[in-house]
């Protein structure tokens, strides 16, 4: 197994220590977690819409879907837990070190937009479940949900247990919630039993039975669990791998099983409040949450419903975000600062759910989240037929290889999936040119789409087994290390030193000297930064450019005093411009600037000035604390 140095969510990998836990349940306790993230994703808001279709239409008789889907996904998930384990890597980069690099360009590509459609489910059954509880419009609920965006960043600085707590919370409120609502319902246990055993009453039974297992298997789930279960630091033995993959396949079946629950609790509800009252044709989340109240006769139900859809919704949320974190460092091997992430991730979603229920109404939220689960089903190939090629390959997972009949499970899984989701796809594309008024547009657009996302999933199907893939150069965000030539008799002849009349300016000024001694000339500079200053620039003469100019004087003859040949430059408005403009202009070697020490919020406040200065200076820079 070759090794790499990269690391996947590296803020957290390897961040809980289960080495040297004593006892079966210590060990187990140390273990759980990344898989209650990965399971939030099969009880998300997108989920809903068919389990209340298919409980209200055909009662108890789809429960049986419900448990294959179950099935299928453990074997993926636990597929993708010992991809992360074994070879250090998550899906992401396990793709492109294996794959031509247009090859995961265009997976990158098609995961990022079902993370964007996976998102855009959560926003929309957000809002709903605040409109619900709040009776707030849904442009605004919308709107609020854009608030969530630094939730991951707070729980992130607290480490990853903490985040898994508060998914785990997230995931006992659904819990409770549905119990509750399965009391006040009362289903018949006889039928319910029944409902395990395989039956396709109709036509329309077999369409929400490929919803549902369309909707189950999430293609960014199989990204983040091969990520999260990195952030366990394991014994890297043989043993100790075999260890860890029992451990995390006893969290995954836990967890998938908790989402099991919640699906069945929906489909069953659905049956004994609406299947059995001649409501047969429940499949918007509005409708059932209206209906509840009055079919049950208590209003608690209603409640219930619309604070395990928010639950449900944020949980799912903060989950999708790190997936699209995983893809884009593993794929393209770009890091960006989380905040922006997030936000981009969030915006991709929020725009289209906007403009679409602020064009057609509210009514529309319904087909939004059709569309949604359409393109989910889209890359869902893009990502189980790569996984089930990596985790089957002797030489890179050697004595933990799949074994035949995991194999065999996996393909057939890959094929059912694959084959039901090109059918909905399908179906969902001919009602769309049946139901246009022009169809000339989906012919130059949609249609392309999809052919050349079947012709790319032939090629991730079948090139593997035509010929060996080769692992190619791993490089991390970062880089590699370099051959060192050092030079070490570079001598600064000019030294900029920002200042800002701080205890911290004696830090700054000390290690500018250090560089240059007695030799160097030295800059100091100063930036003016009241309103009048960003107003007027060097016109202003108010009290705060007075006392900045004397103050620099004093530094000035403090320093000639001592042996060194000093100037000074006042600047005006933003730092961020005016100490690049400074220092380019009288042609310095080396700046060195005091760093603020804000953190988190304070710097998307505050802002941080030396990073911007840093990208516009063309020299090097020294930042003291």
């Amino acid at each position: 197994m070759k090794s790499y140095k990269e690391k996947s969510l590296q803020e957290v990998n390897s961040s809980v220590n289960t080495v040297n836990k004593a006892g079966f349940w210590k060990k187990l306790f140390a273990f759980i977690g990344p898989a209650y993230l990965v399971s939030v994703g099969y009880m998300d808001p997108g989920n809903w819409a068919t389990d209340l279709a298919g409980g209200s239409q055909f009662g108890y008789k789809l429960l049986w879907v419900l448990l294959m889907s179950n099935l299928m996904a453990l074997l993926l998930q636990s597929l993708s837990a010992k991809l992360g384990l074994v070879r250090g890597l998550d899906l992401a980069q396990a793709s492109r070190v294996t794959y031509p690099p247009f090859v995961n360009f265009f997976n990158w590509l098609l995961a990022e937009i079902a993370i964007g459609a996976c998102d855009l489910a959560e926003v929309i059954g957000m809002a709903i479940g605040l409109q619900l509880l709040f009776h707030i419009p849904l442009l605004v609920g919308v709107s609020i949900t854009v608030a969530d965006t630094l939730l991951l960043l707070v729980l992130q600085k607290y480490g990853i247990r903490k985040m898994e707590a508060f998914i785990l919370v997230l995931i006992a409120t659904i819990g409770f919630a549905f119990i509750a609502e399965l009391i006040f319902a009362k289903p018949d246990g006889a039928e319910l039993v029944k409902g395990f055993v395989p039956s396709i009453p109709n036509n329309e039974a077999l369409y929400i039975a490929i919803g549902i297992i369309g909707a189950t298997v999430m293609p960014h789930n199989l990204y983040l669990h091969s990520s999260l279960v990195q952030t366990r630091k394991i014994d890297k033995t043989k043993k100790g791998i075999w260890e860890a993959i029992k451990f995390n396949f006893i969290d995954t079946f836990i967890a998938l099983n908790l989402a099991l629950f919640v699906n069945a609790a929906i489909l069953i509800l659905a049956a004994a409040a609406f299947f059995n009252s001649g409501l047969t044709n429940v499949s918007e989340i509005q409708d059932a949450h209206k209906l509840l109240g009055n079919v049950l006769g208590n209003h608690i139900a209603p409640v219930l419903f619309a604070v395990a859809l928010i639950a449900a919704g944020q949980s799912s949320t903060l989950t999708g975000t790190l997936s699209g974190q995983i893809v884009m460092e593993g794929y393209l091997n770009l890091r960006i600062q989380p905040w922006l992430r997030r936000l981009l991730t969030r915006l991709i979603a929020i725009i289209p759910a906007f403009i679409t229920i602020y064009l057609f109404g509210e009514e529309s939220t319904g087909q939004l989240l059709i569309l949604s689960q359409v393109i989910l089903s889209m890359q869902l190939g893009f990502a189980i037929i790569p996984l089930i090629h990596l985790t089957s390959d002797k030489e890179k997972m050697g004595e933990f290889v799949n074994k035949t009949w995991i194999k065999v499970a996996a393909w057939l899984i890959a094929a059912t999936i694959v084959i039901l989701n090109a059918k909905l796809v399908a179906d969902t594309v001919i009602e769309w040119i049946t139901t246009a008024e022009s169809s000339v547009i989906l012919y130059f657009t949609v249609i392309p789409v999809i052919a050349g996302a079947g012709v790319l999933l032939l090629y991730i199907t079948f090139a593997p087994l035509v010929h060996k893939t080769k692992d190619s150069k791993s490089k991390v965000p970062d880089g590699g290390a370099e051959k060192l030539n050092l030079v070490t008799d570079i001598q600064y002849k000019r030294i900029a030193v920002t200042v800002d009349f701080s205890a911290s300016d004696n830090k700054a000024i000390g290690n500018a000297i250090a560089q240059g001694g007695k030799k160097a000339e030295y800059i100091l500079i100063h930036i003016v930064e009241t309103a009048g200053a960003r107003m007027m620039d060097n016109e202003i003469r108010d009290l705060e450019t007075l006392s900045d100019k004397l103050n620099l004087k004093k530094y000035k003859e403090e320093l000639e005093a001592k042996g060194y040949n000093v100037h000074t430059r006042l600047g005006f408005g933003n730092p961020k411009k005016s100490i690049p403009e400074i220092v380019n202009a009288t042609d310095c070697d080396l700046l060195v600037m005091g760093a603020h020490g804000h953190t988190t919020v304070k710097d998307i406040i505050l802002g941080t000035t030396v990073d911007a200065v840093r990208h516009n200076v063309k020299v090097p820079v020294l930042i003291v604390r």
